[in-house]
């Protein structure tokens, strides 16, 4: 089998799950805090960046997979618990926004495995609601990473911070939705 480009992107993303963990262990004679902080920004942005990127270049180039539909969520849901979960022994955010966010992505998967053993997938498709969540993630996990100063006027955890409480709001929001959409399907008897 041929590897595809988005499909190797994807996979780069879950190869840079232990990369990131492993920033934050390195003691502080390998890596002083400030460029652990930077980097281990940067390893972050460049997984979210290739979830954007592997999407783009499917659609593109015409090179979507039934494997590489199937790898692309589990890869962003991997990157985002590690990295919630390493905000939460860092000290850096609460650890039951944490337990909110991946206890809707872990729900929310199962919905749409159901939902797709149903036939009615198509009817789990990611809402516009999803997308903006998914930013909110992102935006706070980086900036609660990062924890350095960059912009005089705005503190970086502070950022961090507001950003999850909104990814949390939006987390509940698009899960509610999502069960919603469901509801009709959950009133039926299940397949025989």
């Amino acid at each position: 089998m041929i590897l595809k480009l988005p499909t190797a992107l994807t996979w780069l993303r879950i190869v840079l799950i232990p990369v990131l963990v492993a920033i934050y262990y390195m003691p502080d004679t390998w890596l002083v805090p400030e460029a652990r902080n930077w980097l281990g920004a940067t390893v972050f942005v460049t997984a979210a960046l290739t979830d954007w990127f592997d999407g783009y270049l499917a659609r593109a180039l015409g090179a979507t997979s039934s494997f590489g539909a199937f790898l692309d969520p589990v890869a962003d849901k991997l990157i985002v618990a590690a990295a919630l979960i390493l905000l939460v022994q860092l000290e850096r955010a609460e650890s039951f926004l944490a337990v909110i966010i991946i206890g809707r992505e872990i729900t929310i998967s199962a919905l749409r495995e159901w939902m797709a053993q149903l036939g009615k997938v198509k009817s789990m498709a990611v809402a516009m609601l999803g997308k903006i969540k998914t930013v909110a993630q992102m935006v706070a996990i980086t900036a609660l990473l990062l924890h350095e100063p960059v912009i005089p006027c705005a503190s970086t955890p502070l950022v961090g911070t507001v950003a999850l409480w909104i990814a949390v709001v939006l987390t509940l929001w698009s899960m509610f939705h999502y069960l919603r959409l469901a509801a009709p399907y959950l009133r039926n008897k299940p397949p025989a």
